[in-house]
């Protein structure tokens, strides 16, 4: 029998969101608590992040999106009035729009969907957790990786199997993909950035790097836990090898980076050049702003570049084999503890 649908308090999902603020727990098991998708509980957290600043008087972009999109189109005539909903629904993120489905509203779920340009089953299906053997799975692919880097989807499935782990390939590649792992290897093109992204020229070609506060360098890596996994993003001085600032969280959201960034600036002066790959938390607009209020130089790694992550990944291998694989972290303050001793 199916569980009925349930419509979600605002204060209810104000109190999943801070939650998941506080990074204490996975996603995973914020959600398993509180019996909702993990997706839910992330797009919370983020519409909690961008509307806090209404608190204080700012423009709540997402919390009142039907508010905003009815009061738009109040002067619109009634034949282009649901055109025009849609179109201006789309400018709110799909995960946000997903969370202002009413089950028990005077509107159909189906029209609901109509109207703010849903596809009606990605509002019904309900995905499942990651099951402990994924969960397994995903933490010995993480010790391959930092091992052969050079590994891709094949040999690591052979790998797995040769352990003992019945697995396929495509099950392997889905596992990195969610990891955000990739093989490293030259390729005619590494990432293929979104049109509206801030991209920059790769600054560090033929450059000699022999003092501190040259070049800053800038990473993310998934670390596993007792269950589920978290985020680690850290910032390092080429130069000197040394780890500047870091910061953990539950989801990959750029709000954390832009910290780690903060701190370090305010620690250690600014770089004259920071590099980073073109991820979406290095060309999102608040980390660009910060190193451009700054004066900072800003490189990105470019087709090919792999190397230039040599140092910080040499990071992640030490962390992870001295301190993340020998203990299984169950909370988001044990994890921290750890990471700093």
């Amino acid at each position: 029998m199916r569980k009925p649908r349930r419509n979600h308090s605002a204060a209810f999902k104000a109190r999943v969101a801070l939650e998941a603020n506080r990074g204490e727990k996975t996603v995973a098991q914020i959600a398993a608590h509180h019996e909702v998708h993990a997706t839910q509980v992330t797009a919370w957290k983020t519409e909690l992040l961008e509307n806090a600043a209404g608190i204080f008087g700012g423009d709540v972009l997402a919390a009142d999106g039907k508010e905003r999109i009815r009061a738009a189109g109040e002067d619109r005539g009634t034949d282009d009035g649901e055109f025009f909903f849609r179109r201006r629904a789309r400018e709110i993120p799909r995960l946000e729009r997903q969370t202002m489905i009413e089950r028990d509203g005077e509107v159909s779920v189906k029209r609901q969907a109509q109207l703010l340009d849903l596809s009606r089953s990605s509002v019904y299906y309900v995905a499942r957790g990651l099951p402990e053997r994924d969960l397994k799975l995903m933490r010995i692919l993480d010790e391959l990786h930092l091992k052969w880097p050079f590994y891709g989807a094949r040999k690591l499935t052979r790998e797995l199997q040769n352990q003992g782990h019945e697995v396929g390939r495509r099950h392997v590649r889905t596992l990195m993909r969610r990891m955000g792992m990739e093989t490293i290897y030259r390729k005619p093109r590494t990432s293929i950035p979104a049109p509206l992204s801030a991209i920059y020229p790769y600054l560090l070609s033929g450059l000699k790097i022999e003092r501190p506060n040259h070049v800053w360098a800038a990473d993310l890596t998934y670390l596993p836990m007792a269950h589920g996994f978290q985020y680690l993003v850290a910032i390092i001085d080429v130069g000197s090898r040394k780890t500047l600032a870091w910061r953990v969280s539950n989801t990959m959201t750029p709000d954390f980076c832009v910290e780690a960034l903060q701190e370090a600036l305010g620690k250690y002066g600014k770089p004259e050049i920071f590099n980073t790959d073109q991820g979406s938390q290095f060309t999102c607009g608040e980390w660009i702003d910060s190193l451009k209020a700054a004066g900072v130089q800003i490189s990105m790694d470019g087709k090919g570049r792999w190397i230039d992550n040599v140092f910080i990944e040499r990071l992640w291998r030490s962390v992870k084999y001295e301190n993340i694989y020998l203990h299984a972290y169950e909370t988001g303050t044990q994890l921290r503890r750890g990471l700093t001793e």
